[in-house]
């Protein structure tokens, strides 16, 4: 099946962690013969590996990957940055390529490549140490009852285990007095490409189940060493993450093993389903079953007709 790209033409394919993602864009990057660009804000770390699942050796070999090891912890990388350096890189990209792939669980920063957001306000230093000192004295339970009090739609969609988000959105708030989630509302910047948004899903059950076994081979993989060998970076916020903060918390004798595996199953559940929450608000995203045998036959249909559609 030959579709015309009559111009430069980005697929993105998302969907909650544990939906097959990584499998489906390098199936669909070699139909196309062109390369895959991550839009998953943890796996542009080089020193996170297991606890990201991180593409495999090879998997990366099957398909060019861009934004993958790309960064390190000790480096600030923030969404702005990605949109900046990841237009630049599709730029360069398009000249190659009449179609590439933007893959990944992190709606947004694949916001921040399709549409851009608004200008947010700039961080207020003293504000920040203010948020993480109270962080530090009364825990992350007291930071995520007032964002669910001050704006429960960002609370609603994002990861709430994640520190660095939930301080980030308080700013904003304290800052203007408007909700951070006011603030990503604008009109879609217009882009270079068009673009072609495929998110996969499954049933709920199939997809926790799939979590859970993913984190079980995560702990066999090695996750505690991985997790171990970064504690002189735990400070980093890339760290404050699922997947590492429970680790953390057992490396530092407040719960047992199988606890914090448990955490992790269910933290990551969570995750899942934050994830969906914001990807179902999007209107252009056409919706497939991962768990189709026919799933990448699937996605090249609905790539051709929003195509046609056009």
């Amino acid at each position: 099946m030959n579709i015309p790209f009559t111009q430069p033409t980005l697929i993105v394919v998302a969907g909650p962690t544990a939906s097959g993602k990584t499998a489906a864009a390098i199936q669909l990057a070699n139909h196309f013969n062109t390369v895959v660009v991550s839009a998953d804000s943890r796996q542009f770390y080089r020193e996170m590996s297991i606890g990201t699942a991180k593409p495999s050796a090879a998997e990366l070999a099957a398909a060019p990957h861009y934004f993958i090891d790309s960064h390190s912890i000790t480096e600030p990388f923030s969404v702005g940055d990605f949109e900046k350096q990841c237009l630049q890189l599709l730029d360069e990209l398009f000249k190659v390529h009449n179609v590439v792939l933007l893959a990944g669980g992190s709606g947004l920063y694949i916001k921040a490549v399709t549409e851009g957001f608004d200008d947010l306000p700039s961080a207020d230093i003293h504000t920040r140490d203010k948020l993480n000192n109270e962080l530090a004295e009364k825990g992350i339970i007291a930071l995520q009852e007032r964002l669910k009090i001050v704006d429960p739609a960002y609370y609603n969609e994002v990861d709430i285990n994640n520190p660095q988000r939930i301080i980030r959105a308080l700013e904003v708030f304290e800052a203007t007095g408007k909700p951070f989630s006011s603030y990503r509302t604008a009109t879609a910047n217009k882009r270079p490409f068009h673009v072609i948004k495929l998110g996969l899903d499954m049933e709920r059950a199939v997809l926790y189940n799939r979590i859970n076994q993913r984190v079980d081979i995560m702990v066999e993989q090695g996750l505690v060493n991985e997790v171990k060998a970064l504690l002189p970076y735990r400070h980093v916020n890339a760290l404050n993450t699922v997947g590492y903060s429970e680790i953390f918390d057992y490396l530092d004798g407040k719960t047992d093993l199988p606890a914090a595996i448990a955490a992790i199953k269910q933290n990551t559940r969570r995750f899942a389903k934050r994830q969906l929450t914001w990807f179902r608000k999007d209107k252009e995203m056409i919706w497939l079953n991962a768990a189709d045998k026919g799933l990448v036959d699937e996605m090249i249909v609905a790539t051709e007709s929003s195509m046609n559609n056009e």
